[in-house]
């Protein structure tokens, strides 16, 4: 029997397949045929979900969900009629729909995801059903202008911790760590600018600075996983009992990466610190200063004329600037843990 369904494909107008909430999602479902055809009908299903799965193979899994858009149309057929048949060549049933306002970005992380997606279905009388799906990307931007003000200002953190036995010449370490500012987009710098002042008898072994990411998954109203990563880490040599150590403007590079938290998802939440931690070179537990901020996808714009960090009023404009990182970037995935 020669084959009738020759292509069945979904095809977006938008052909990056990145969108905005609040963004027309449109396109069409294009079936070509060999021969004349009967058709129940052509059933279109846009998905919006968030998941959470945590677990072992020997542990009962946890399961949580959250729908986001769960939209049905039929594209051709009517409940009350017959099958129609669809003549030999290219047929082309288009759709068009409002996307939600608030919507989560796309995200894939180990325990948990938040996707979109298009189904399509083809049913024939004799029972056969030829289906079809499609994913499309959403980015939910965030513009750190529209933030809270304080994020454009220098984070400052301080600290005094005792070092050593008090009877025989202990003392304390004094520490002042500083950022430039509270808020940041991928590809650029944090700032840090540090002072260490070793009133102690003990060598601190080394200082470091490392931007750390945080990923909760939640499932019923609790957290059932954690991931924590650090993407960035600078280390300074020892401070000798009485010595001082400064950092000037160090940096940490941003990498690709999601925004903080997911607008619109209570499932999974994102967060990113700085932390600065002194190494004593003795038994002392390390000191650790946590300098919490805010990734986005808008850089604050220059006081300057300069416009190039502008993006439209309205997400709905022809003319809107795509971000160049994706929220579903996550390179160590597939990365094997490293020994303890």
């Amino acid at each position: 029997m020669p084959r009738k369904l020759l292509k069945f494909l979904i095809i977006f107008d938008n052909t990056s397949l990145l969108y905005f909430p609040g963004q027309f999602l449109s396109g069409r479902v294009l079936i070509e045929l060999q021969d004349d055809t009967p058709a129940l009908g052509l059933h279109f299903h846009v998905v919006g979900e968030g998941v959470v799965r945590a677990g072992t193979a020997r542990q009962e899994r946890t399961y949580d969900k959250e729908n986001y858009i769960d939209f049905r149309m039929r594209l051709l057929g009517d409940v009350d009629q017959g099958p129609s048949v669809l003549s030999p060549g290219i047929h082309s049933f288009p759709f068009k729909l409002g996307l939600p306002v608030g919507l989560p970005s796309t995200f894939l992380g180990r325990y948990g995801w938040i996707q979109y997606y298009c189904k399509a279905a083809l049913r024939e009388p004799n029972g056969l059903i030829h289906k079809n799906h499609q994913v499309f990307i959403v980015m939910n931007p965030i513009d750190l202008n529209m933030e809270r003000p304080i994020l454009s200002q220098p984070f400052t953190c301080e600290i005094e911790h005792k070092l050593g036995v008090a009877c025989v010449g202990g003392g304390k370490v004094v520490a002042r760590v500083a950022l430039d500012r509270g808020g940041y987009v991928p590809g650029e710098s944090i700032l840090i600018t540090a002072f260490i002042s070793n009133h102690s008898n003990v060598t601190i072994k080394r200082t470091k600075a490392s931007l750390t990411e945080t990923i909760e998954y939640l499932a019923r109203g609790k957290v059932v996983q954690t991931e924590k990563r650090a993407l960035a880490a600078l280390a300074r040599g020892k401070i000798r009992p009485g010595g001082k150590d400064e950092w000037q403007n160090d940096s940490l590079y941003v990498p690709p990466l999601p925004p903080t938290n997911l607008h619109g998802c209570h499932l999974i939440k994102i967060s990113y610190d700085v932390f600065f931690v002194i190494e004593p070179k003795s038994l002392e537990k390390e000191i650790k200063l946590q300098l919490p901020i805010v990734l986005a996808t808008y850089p604050f714009r220059n006081n300057s004329n300069d416009v190039s960090n502008t993006w439209p009023d309205s997400v709905l404009k022809p003319d809107t600037h795509y971000p160049s990182t994706l929220p579903i970037f996550r390179p160590w995935l597939h990365e094997k843990p490293e020994p303890n």
